[in-house]
């Protein structure tokens, strides 16, 4: 379980075997079941994540009980409610497994206390925070720019390896249309081919 988290690691940042032992050894292992909760909407977010295997989805609920999806998860990727982890506040998010999953989770008090110990590691965190921000920005580019059609096409491209893991309504909820459209987005592209 350990060694996808160590190569992850070591395609960021350079760091000595003994360090990235101590590091590895602060995660624990959970294992989630399809369709259940990590995060609940109303609790604090106690945990970092890294996807050893499996598909996650962070989602909100708005007052009209609508799912929005803001970002799926899956192997190497990270997933937590970063606002309630490090503000220690009710999570506005759920997490839920879309497949039978394994996730490795960090505390706040040990991801501190190796930020302490090990440079490398804030390091590899500053760059994945870098990402997730250039990632987001993008998105919300894409939103303000972009016809549905134009984004429905990206999101096959930019999540190959994920999109087929999914269900209409769960693409349909990320980009913010309906099931019915995405439908109709798919039998025109059929169509062209």
């Amino acid at each position: 379980m350990m060694e996808s988290l160590k190569t992850h690691i070591r395609e960021y940042v350079d760091i000595s075997d003994e360090k990235l032992e101590r590091y590895c050894n602060a995660f624990i292992l959970r294992k989630i079941k399809k369709k259940d909760f990590l995060l609940k909407e109303g609790d604090i977010c106690e945990f970092e994540g890294f996807i050893v295997n499996g598909c996650f989805k962070v989602s909100h609920t708005d007052r009209n009980a609508s799912e929005q999806i803001l970002y799926f998860g899956i192997e190497n990727w990270w997933i937590s409610d970063i606002d309630s982890f490090i503000n220690g506040i009710p999570s506005k998010l759920n997490i839920q497994a879309l497949e039978d999953s394994e996730i490795l989770l960090i505390s706040k008090e040990n991801k501190e206390r190796l930020y302490q110990e090990m440079p490398e590691i804030e390091r590899l965190m500053r760059l994945k925070f870098q990402m997730s921000i250039i990632a987001l920005q993008r998105r919300i580019i894409d939103n303000l720019s972009k016809s549905s059609e134009e984004r429905y096409i990206e999101f096959l491209k930019d999540y190959s390896k994920t999109a087929h893991r999914l269900t209409n309504i769960q693409i349909a909820a990320y980009l913010g249309v309906t099931p019915e459209f995405i439908s109709r987005i798919r039998r025109k592209i059929v169509n062209k081919n």
